[in-house]
């Protein structure tokens, strides 16, 4: 595991008593299924922040950037709200700590002076760093998926995590041929 991701559980874990379910649940979920969830939804709210200042026409993102990008925001809005809905069907609370630095939480989260440095960028070297930004993006959610698919119990929890990994791993190949 990551030290991000270790910090993370050490956060939740610390949390972990004002949740109603640190361990195994009879609704069929237990502390990682909730920890990923609660994880992911600031995770995926980055990459649609990501996906949006792409979109702002004065990014100048190339057209291949721009598919992406709605792509994105496209799919990871209904993730969210499918998290969002489970976690209220658990009764669990939606987010950690609203605030939290998430950067050192969770991999691939990128910091508010990382966010800044690439909104101030502007056409082919905008794309470059989105794309580059943006793979390490994924590849943080697809091991977060991969850890809730090791230790998860929620059959509803685990078709998500599959659906990232998968969907994540083709937006990555993608972004990985755009750079060359």
């Amino acid at each position: 595991m990551s030290k991000k991701l270790l910090l993370g559980i050490a956060v939740l874990a610390a949390l972990a008593p004002a949740c109603s379910s640190g361990g195994a649940s009879s609704d069929g979920f237990n502390g990682a299924d909730t920890m990923f969830a609660q994880m992911m939804i600031p995770h995926h709210e980055q990459a649609i922040e990501l996906a949006d200042m792409a979109l702002d026409p004065a990014t100048g993102a190339g057209l291949e950037v721009l598919a992406l990008a709605e792509a994105i925001a496209a799919a990871q809005d209904p993730e969210i709200a499918e998290m969002t809905a489970l976690l209220e069907s658990w009764g669990e609370p939606i987010a950690m700590d609203e605030g939290m630095d998430h950067s050192e939480m969770m991999s691939g989260m990128l910091t508010v002076e990382e966010l800044d440095a690439l909104a101030a960028l502007r056409g082919a070297d905008f794309d470059r760093e989105w794309l580059e930004a943006m793979i390490a993006h994924h590849e943080g959610a697809i091991e977060m998926a991969d850890d809730v698919l090791a230790d998860g119990e929620s059959p509803a929890v685990r078709d998500l995590a599959e659906r990232i990994v998968a969907a994540q791993a083709d937006e990555i190949a993608q972004m990985r041929a755009l750079l060359g």
